[in-house]
């Protein structure tokens, strides 16, 4: 019986001893909450709405050559989803570098498709919308990455030190600012892509040729079915039926005027943002050959 007592004593010491250190608890022995353990970033709140935007993106270039007023619903919701990603974020304390990057890439895919349609239906300005998702391409890439390699360990791409660029500090500080200049942004690409299907002034090819009844009907005669036209939507009948639809470009061409200015305004804050973080870059190389004792003198 003692030996029994013994081996129950000494068990309850170090029980003891195990869990306490000193009158505290062991830090060996912390619990790990259950949502520590089974967090999954993918299905965070935020990038669930990411996802929804790339879909509503797809969705919107499928219906782009063939029905503009279908097409520019879903970019527009796909487009102010992303302010609710932002909000969702913070809400729940979900932000992750994940879902930065997912939400830039989805960004800057979204525009660049818009603009490769653009350049088809104004062959004129291709050159001029190339060099926009270049630029948009290039600037954001830069500065993405000195943002990593240079920034502190876990900072954001939008936390911009004032000292570095004033006009990027409020561009990425201020929320109002930076909705604003995006949502613009994308408006204006908007409304140029609805006076594609509408102005004869930038699309020539709008201008009635042929005003018989038999060549109206022959855009809905049964000799084009509807599986031929979904099957191909970007076809030249497609973009020619769409262009059928009577829209009036008047709503079109007062968003390209009002949003005009600030979609050039982010043209310029994409070059200054280019040239800044090119030179960060250039500070970590002079920095780094300097720490490696280069150039070597002769």
């Amino acid at each position: 019986m003692n030996g029994v007592k013994n081996r129950k004593q000494r068990a309850e010491v170090m029980d003891g001893v195990n869990g306490k250190i000193n009158g505290h608890a062991n830090p060996r022995q912390r619990t790990i909450s259950p949502t520590q353990r089974s967090e999954n970033i993918f299905l965070f709140y935020p990038n669930i709405i990411g996802y929804s935007r790339i879909i509503l993106a797809i969705a919107s270039l499928y219906y782009m050559p063939l029905h503009p007023r279908t097409c520019s619903l879903l970019y527009s919701i796909s487009c102010l989803l992303d302010a609710l990603d932002g909000v969702a974020a913070r809400r729940f304390n979900q932000s992750t570098r994940f879902g930065a990057v997912l939400d830039m890439v989805t960004d800057r895919c979204t525009t660049s498709c818009l603009l490769v349609f653009l350049s088809s239906a104004f062959p004129r300005w291709a050159l001029l919308f190339q060099g926009l998702i270049s630029l948009d391409f290039a600037s954001h890439y830069m500065h993405m990455y000195a943002t990593l390699t240079m920034g502190t360990s876990g900072q954001s791409h939008k936390k911009i030190d004032q000292s570095r660029s004033r006009l990027l500090h409020l561009y990425y500080n201020n929320r109002t600012v930076l909705f604003g200049f995006c949502a613009l942004n994308e408006l204006f690409f908007i409304a140029l892509y609805l006076l594609s299907f509408s102005s004869p002034i930038l699309s020539p090819s709008l201008l009635p040729t042929d005003h018989s009844p038999g060549a109206i009907s022959q855009l809905a005669s049964p000799s084009h079915p509807a599986s031929t036209l979904f099957a191909a939507p970007g076809s030249a009948w497609a973009m020619e039926l769409a262009r059928a639809n009577k829209m009036d470009s008047f709503w079109p061409w007062v968003i390209a005027g009002v949003s005009f200015p600030i979609m050039a305004g982010k043209q310029i804050l994409n070059v200054v943002q280019l040239v800044k973080a090119s030179k960060w870059l250039a500070e970590g190389d002079i920095e780094a050959r300097q720490a490696q004792g280069l150039p070597k003198r002769k």
